[in-house]
């Protein structure tokens, strides 16, 4: 009964009264060309199930066949599909019928959208490491090739990446013929082919013999980089950095330097900002030597170059080209051709460069010792501290761990200040934030005496910011510096603060106190917790607003596992049952919710257990459709897999399908 064909499954089909071993079958089918974009992606997304379902031969015979067919949809179906063959292998019997795969995918690496190409190369190149060697030869290979002699560009640009795969596992007459493939795409006429080989030369160099790399790649790298297109010639870049480090010392100023010297003054800006921003990779593959003679004028003309955007990449690979210098003449390079750079960016007229620079100056302290570090770079801190631009103090500020090894912070602290409070106080709430982020941090390196005299304040007004984001940070904050300094800190300096909050006329603010309790409850303990926090927790349960009076049962729930029980039984519990009974419905449902499902479970209800889903959804008018349709779907999926599946029903198998179809675990 089961030799029904799976291109004889008609549309409607899976309305009809047939064979029920095909009904789910003919549920894929019909979603597959249904109309709805989302029921044919979700139908593409099944595709494991179904297969498991329909066994690996009438996968590698009908399903397989059906879908190289119908490979004429949508870009997200279609990206869908790539992705799910790349992953069946088993599915259609194992590595030794793998091949099986490689029609659909090959069709898919062919189309014109580039992330379903790209998606579908990424699946070629992970089967092809389960192809036999013999196998690659006789599957893969030819359909490398039949990809690079395409007469559209997109099958050519596919194959690009596919070359480095399979040249290490064939012979070497296989491996003659993929070279010159690869050579022809190289200086292919259409320029996005040339963009797909040069992106991946330096991958292809990686699994070539040296002997090739010589004679073969260096001289494609030299023609690439030469390309009328920039995008053809700053991808070289990245491909000159792989091929430097295949290349033995003696051979890099002869076939790698001249081109990168030349990328490094190119025309285009674009291209001067990749060799920027792959300089310290570059740096680490040609060695000291040529770093001392090359590298450093040229990262001296990268960090004066005219356009903006090159000199915040090469601003940005200032401290990691510093640490890679050769250590016996690294203090006197920096400080004769790199200082001079990094003190012109620091009054540089483009925010992005200083503000990137401002993201590792910090770091060349440790680099340069304390005397320098005073004496050179403590003037630009200070500078970029006070500068224009709320990133470049942010930066500098957030990096400070770098100068309080070498120098002490308290040097930077009277210029410190003064900035922490102009970002605390920034119109951008985002700034705000982030500076939030960092008190810690400054509160560890600070101290607490300079903190409660400077900087306290600054957090306790956190706490009522008009941006929730920003309250809701500087809760969070208040926990880590309980954390940083100590409960006792905190009953003495934080806790009455936040507790006088209570009493604020704004309802939002009143609210705060009860995230900052929950937080603080937490690092503060169950003596200061009961002793200061819990009567102003009842307190506000008589609030006049409501959302405050349902918080107040959440904070109770929330806090309840660092009360002891009878403190629960006598205190929290009554006021919970007081709140069970409000007018208000969120009010009473949050507290039935604090008093059934309690962390504690010293006055937890029993809960259903076969649904994992609460009591107020129990309530709601959506329940049964939402239920039913769920239910529906998942025995539709249980009733695929189990016809391949044992069939004694105490099966463990069974046992997890049933609790996946019912949403249990038990």
């Amino acid at each position: 009964k089961n030799n029904v064909n799976i291109k004889e499954i008609g549309p409607g089909m899976a309305g009809a009264d047939s064979d029920d071993s095909l009904y789910p079958i003919a549920v894929l089918i019909d979603e597959l060309r249904n109309e709805d974009v989302q029921l044919r992606l979700n139908s593409i997304k099944k595709l494991s199930t179904i297969a498991l379902a329909l066994g690996v031969e009438r996968t590698r015979t009908e399903l397989l066949p059906f879908l190289t067919d119908t490979i004429y949809d949508e870009d997200e179906v279609l990206l869908a599909l790539a992705e799910q063959l790349g992953n069946f292998t088993m599915l259609v019997g194992g590595p030794e019928y793998v091949h099986c795969l490689l029609p659909p995918l090959e069709s898919l690496a062919t189309v014109e959208e580039t992330v379903v190409r790209d998606k579908a190369v990424e699946s070629l190149r992970k089967i092809s490491h389960e192809h036999s060697p013999v196998d690659l030869e006789v599957h893969f290979e030819p359909l490398v090739k039949r990809l690079a002699s395409g007469d559209w560009f997109t099958s050519r640009t596919s194959a690009c990446g596919l070359f480095s795969v399979c040249y290490p596992r064939v012979s070497s007459t296989v491996k003659a013929e993929i070279r010159q493939h690869f050579r022809t795409l190289c200086s292919d006429d259409t320029p996005m082919v040339r963009r797909a080989a040069a992106s991946k030369l330096g991958e292809f160099a990686k699994v070539l013999e040296l002997e090739y790399v010589k004679s073969d790649i260096i001289s494609l790298f030299t023609a690439l980089a030469s390309d009328e297109q920039d995008s053809v010639r700053l991808l070289a870049v990245e491909a000159g950095v792989s091929i430097a480090t295949l290349l033995p010392q003696e051979d890099l100023e002869a076939l790698v330097m001249p081109t990168l010297r030349q990328a490094a003054e190119d025309k285009s800006w674009r291209v001067r900002y990749m060799v920027a921003d792959k300089f310290s990779d570059l740096q680490k593959a040609v060695g000291p030597e040529i770093t001392k003679n090359d590298l450093v004028p040229a990262f001296q003309n990268l960090l004066k170059d005219c356009e903006a955007e090159v000199r915040a990449a090469a601003a940005n690979k200032v401290k990691e080209f510093c640490e890679n210098l050769p250590e016996d003449s690294r203090e006197t390079i920096i400080m004769t051709h790199i200082l001079p750079c990094v003190k012109e960016l620091v009054s540089d007229t483009n925010q992005h460069v200083k503000s990137a620079l401002a993201s590792v100056i910090m770091g060349l302290s440790t680099i340069l010792g304390k005397d320098n570090t005073i004496e050179h770079l403590l003037p630009l801190f200070l500078a970029q501290l006070k500068d224009e631009c709320p990133e470049v103090r942010l930066n500098i500020i957030s990096n400070l761990d770098c100068v309080n090894e070498v120098i002490g912070i308290r040097q930077l602290s009277q210029s410190l200040l003064p900035a922490i409070v102009e970002l605390a106080e920034d119109a951008k709430w985002r700034v705000r934030l982030a500076i939030i982020e960092y008190m810690p941090l400054l509160a560890g390196q600070l101290g607490v005496e300079f903190f409660d005299e400077k900087l306290n304040s600054l957090c306790m007004a956190w706490l009522v910011d008009h941006v929730y984001a920003i309250r809701e940070a500087a809760t969070c904050n208040l926990m880590k510096l309980v954390e940083k300094f100590g409960a006792e800190w905190a009953q003495n300096t934080i806790v009455p603060k936040v507790l006088g909050m209570a009493n604020d006329p704004n309802y939002l603010h009143r609210m705060t106190t009860l995230f900052c309790i929950n937080a603080l409850s937490e690092v503060c303990g169950q003596e200061i917790t009961t002793k200061h926090m819990l009567p102003v927790v009842f307190k506000m349960s008589n609030d006049q607003v409501a959302n405050v009076r349902f918080n107040v049962a959440k904070s109770l729930q929330k806090i309840g596992p660092v009360l002891d029980s009878n403190c629960l039984q006598t205190e929290v519990k009554p006021v919970l049952e007081k709140l069970a009974s409000d007018q208000d419905m969120d009010v009473k449902y949050f507290a039935q919710e604090a008093i059934s499902g309690s962390s504690t479970g010293l006055f937890m209800e029993k809960q259903c257990a076969l649904f994992p889903l609460s009591k107020k959804c129990f309530r709601d008018t959506w329940l049964p459709k939402c239920f039913v349709q769920l239910f529906t779907k998942q025995t539709i999926l249980l009733f695929i897999l189990t016809p391949n599946l044992p069939a004694e029903p105490s099966c463990s198998v069974y046992h997890h399908l049933l609790n996946l179809s019912l949403g249990s675990h038990i």
